[in-house]
């Protein structure tokens, strides 16, 4: 994790740097990441969070050293074995378990971030702002504060080497996965710095009554609200020309950074104007797999002119009958007509459809969408209906490492989502 907080030290003395934070646990979107930094000779930071991977399985099925394996087999298939990975943890605390005691809850919370110091994740964002049962939805700053440093001590124990582990803390985020329906076109207020200011003093008198005054020294993360949402078919656009009211806040803690969660789908000119307020990690998920449905999608509608037997929707066809099977990953997310109802469960900025693609049907769908496709690339005149032309020329770039043309277009509409990311501020020396 010294890559990383030698970027928050360089981003606190004026660099303006951030690191993406890609919080996926999709393979094509994995190997994708992987490759540009690899590209870009940055390390990459990927994240889990709790109810990805916990010590139960989480819903991808993955223990927290599942998890790494999974990402390490991912380097090796694409040939990056020696490219820097750093692992956070995300959102580590009782919210899997909120519905039930909050004894019973922390239990499961100290476990999981056991297992995950184990499995050797060191980014470790501890996260109990969510109440459990017979509590208010949000507890407390000293409520909140009170139960990370406990998971924070249970961290120190689990490590081989605590010096390894970075915390981040401060729980003023958007929910996971961006706002629901009927918060898409509210306004954001960007967190209060006297609310900051709370946060962190809670957070540093509950560790240090803990007699975890190291572990507090090696927080790097303060998590706030920039200004900035996406919503099932809206984007909240982050205003460049609101007042830095923030960063005075880390005036006194050279060490500590923001970080900001769901800055998907801004403007490329958001990422670095964040990292001079000193958002030194930025979130982003679902815009990557937002961005890998448009590919499959593309190649989907292409496929007809490659098999004349395809009709061209397979693909979708498939997604729509899982998504109505089982609609428990978008109708609390999702509001509208039938036919709104239809346009959301495909193209929906919360991208809730990234639900199903590990479904074994998906994934055979897909498959047989490959093989339809054929190995031999297309002209470009074709490609050139289906993708933009600066993912065709990314991809291009990407043939020298992957011989797939499928896969090539697949991973660079993925890393155009990501790109903007690495943008480096004005006067940068990155």
């Amino acid at each position: 994790m010294k890559e990383l907080r030698d970027l928050i030290a360089r981003n606190r003395a004026g660099s303006g740097e951030a690191m993406p934070s890609v919080c996926s646990a999709h393979p094509d979107v994995i190997a994708a990441s992987v490759l540009l930094a690899q590209e870009m000779r940055v390390p990459l930071l990927i994240e889990a969070t709790s109810n990805q991977v916990n010590q139960l399985g989480g819903y991808t099925g993955m223990r927290p050293a599942d998890f790494i394996r999974f990402v390490r087999a991912i380097c090796g298939n694409v040939g990056a074995s020696e490219q820097p990975v750093l692992f956070g943890g995300d959102h580590l605390g009782p919210q899997v378990w909120r519905s039930q005691p909050a004894e019973v809850a922390m239990g499961h919370a100290r476990d999981l971030v056991a297992a995950y110091v184990r499995a050797g994740f060191t980014k470790i964002h501890l996260d109990c702002s969510e109440g459990c049962a017979g509590e208010p939805p949000q507890v407390s700053d000293e409520v909140s504060a009170a139960r990370a440093a406990e998971l924070a001590g249970i961290c120190e124990a689990a490590a081989e080497d605590p010096s390894t582990l970075s915390y981040v803390y401060g729980t003023e985020v958007p929910p996971p996965g961006g706002a629901r329906a009927e918060e898409g076109g509210q306004g954001i207020a960007p967190t209060k710095p006297e609310s900051a200011r709370a946060t962190i003093d809670a957070h540093r008198r509950h560790f240090e009554a803990l007699g975890l005054g190291d572990a507090w020294q090696r927080a790097i993360g303060l998590v706030v609200q920039p200004g900035l949402e996406f919503a099932p078919d809206h984007v909240h656009r982050f205003d460049p020309a609101m007042p830095d009211d923030l960063s005075p806040v880390l005036q006194d803690m050279p060490g500590l950074s923001f970080e900001a969660h769901s800055t998907d789908y801004q403007a490329p000119a958001v990422y670095p104007e964040l990292g001079r307020r000193h958002f030194a990690v930025l979130k982003v998920g679902p815009a990557l797999t937002h961005a890998y449905r448009q590919a499959i999608y593309a190649l989907d509608a292409l496929s007809p002119w490659m098999d004349a037997t395809a009709t061209g929707s397979e693909v979708s066809d498939l997604m729509e009958g899982l998504m109505r099977a089982d609609p428990s990953n978008w109708s609390k997310h999702y509001s509208g007509s039938d036919a709104q109802l239809r346009l959301l469960r495909h193209f929906s900025y919360a991208d809730r459809i990234r639900y199903y693609w590990n479904q074994p049907a998906a994934v055979e769908q897909v498959g047989r969408l490959m093989v339809r496709l054929g190995e031999t690339r297309p002209p470009v005149m074709v490609l050139e209906q289906f993708f933009a032309p600066a993912t065709l020329a990314r991809a291009g770039r990407l043939e020298t490492v992957v011989p797939d043309w499928r896969k090539t277009l697949v991973y660079a509409q993925i890393q155009e989502a990501l790109a903007p990311y690495y943008a480096s501020p004005a006067g940068s020396t990155r």
